[in-house]
């Protein structure tokens, strides 16, 4: 399934300085990378469920797809993890592997499109016949707060369930919530 990775951080280590070997990896130390990943590539997984609630199949967008992992957000540093450097660096070399489609788990405030490195990649992207998928960011549901907003990236928000999962809280005094 995962078929490469790679990490970008020069834009990073002009910032944060001289960077230890723990630098030197797209490993996913977080979750996130893993997390998309499976939302875009994810093999059908039957009789999934979260504690025995929403049984059923889980898949993810494209399930027979081959991924490949580009890392461009590191630690917290000068008030920024994502530099806009190594996010161009990534879209380049995405372009240049000959992916076919980028899912792409990056945002922030929505800005103008030339100083947006994500709309700016992706419109290089889009010019070489690749389909950019963006995440519309974690800040909604009020208005005006999605990211990734350029014409040519198709922006994918998140949505509510369709069902509960209900359950009993236990306190320690023995009360049931």
């Amino acid at each position: 399934k995962l078929i490469g990775a790679r990490y970008f951080n020069k834009g990073y280590a002009s910032v944060a300085g001289k960077l230890n070997s723990s630098f030197d990896t797209p490993r996913d130390k977080e979750g996130h990378g893993t997390h998309t990943l499976s939302t875009a590539g994810g093999n059908m997984v039957p009789r999934a469920s979260v504690f025995g609630f929403g049984k059923g199949t889980a898949k993810g967008g494209s399930p027979r797809a081959r991924v490949a992992a580009y890392k461009v957000c590191w630690p917290l540093v000068s008030g920024n993890d994502c530099f806009d450097a190594d996010i161009l660096a990534a879209f380049d070399v995405a372009i240049q592997d000959g992916v076919d489609v980028l899912s792409v788990s990056l945002g922030g405030d929505p800005t103008a499109f030339f100083n947006d490195s994500v709309a700016i990649g992706s419109f290089h992207a889009i010019k070489h016949g690749i389909v950019v998928v963006c995440s519309a960011g974690n800040s909604g549901p009020a208005d005006g707060t999605v990211s990734n907003i350029a014409p040519w990236q198709i922006t994918v928000g998140a949505s509510t369930m369709d069902r509960e999962f209900r359950s009993v809280v236990v306190l320690g005094n023995n009360m049931h919530y």
